[in-house]
């Protein structure tokens, strides 16, 4: 993407009033909506994260399959995440959100309990040992949503990189966490719920044209 049309991207995105772009300063001084989401979508409906969300495939497509719930799509990169927050503007969904920050903030971007379910799709596995610490699912990560996960919250993992699905699995084992479901391949063993199957990102189909298996784990922190 030209630098130009990332511009005119980011230029839009001030306009979107489903975009919210904070400071990491305003973060860290205290988020005006951690605790205050239901009057964001002045409803007291469930709050669901996609964390890493880029284009918000799976953000909107899981906001037009459950209007009774609040889908928030977060991720740095606000060119990539236009193209969701246009199509929810369009299709006048107004059950989507998206944050426009680091990750590794969540937990000051909702307080205690606030979040009934997180989506992490296809994040990058960060194989190398010194980006232990980058990974979506690592030690730091899991306490940070177990804070603001309802204590019978879901985490759903969705992933190309089996390295990432055999760590997450061997974590939440030597952990001790519930895993409600998992499937090393969701498109060739049965059994998988129909949001994982129905709703494909633009990098998931790149990695089904070259046939790499797509792996799914949902599972609990408390």
């Amino acid at each position: 993407m030209g630098s130009k049309n990332k511009l005119k991207r980011f230029k839009e995105n001030e306009t979107f009033s489903n975009v919210v772009q904070p400071t990491r300063e305003e973060i860290m001084e205290g988020f005006h909506l951690k605790g205050e989401w239901t009057s964001f979508f002045k409803n007291e409906n469930p709050i669901v994260l996609e964390l890493g969300c880029g284009k918000g495939e799976y953000t909107v497509g899981l906001a037009k399959r459950n209007p009774d719930k609040n889908y928030v799509g977060i991720d740095i990169k606000g060119a990539r995440f236009w193209r969701g927050a246009k199509t929810a503007l369009e299709k006048d969904l107004a059950n989507v959100a998206f944050l426009r920050t680091q990750i590794e903030l969540v937990d000051m971007l909702f307080a205690e309990n606030e979040v009934d379910e997180i989506w992490i799709t296809f994040p990058d596995p960060q194989i190398k040992f010194k980006r232990t610490k980058h990974r979506m699912t690592n030690p730091e990560f899991l306490k940070k949503y177990k804070h603001i996960l309802k204590p019978n919250g879901l985490v759903n993992l969705k992933t190309d990189s089996e390295f990432m699905h055999g760590y997450t699995l061997g974590l939440l084992q030597g952990l001790g966490l519930e895993i409600a479901y998992s499937n090393h391949d969701v498109y060739k063993n049965a059994g998988s719920p129909a949001e994982v199957l129905e709703i494909q990102t633009f990098y998931e189909n790149q990695y089904l044209e070259k046939g790499k298996p797509i792996t799914y784990i949902q599972f609990r922190v408390h």
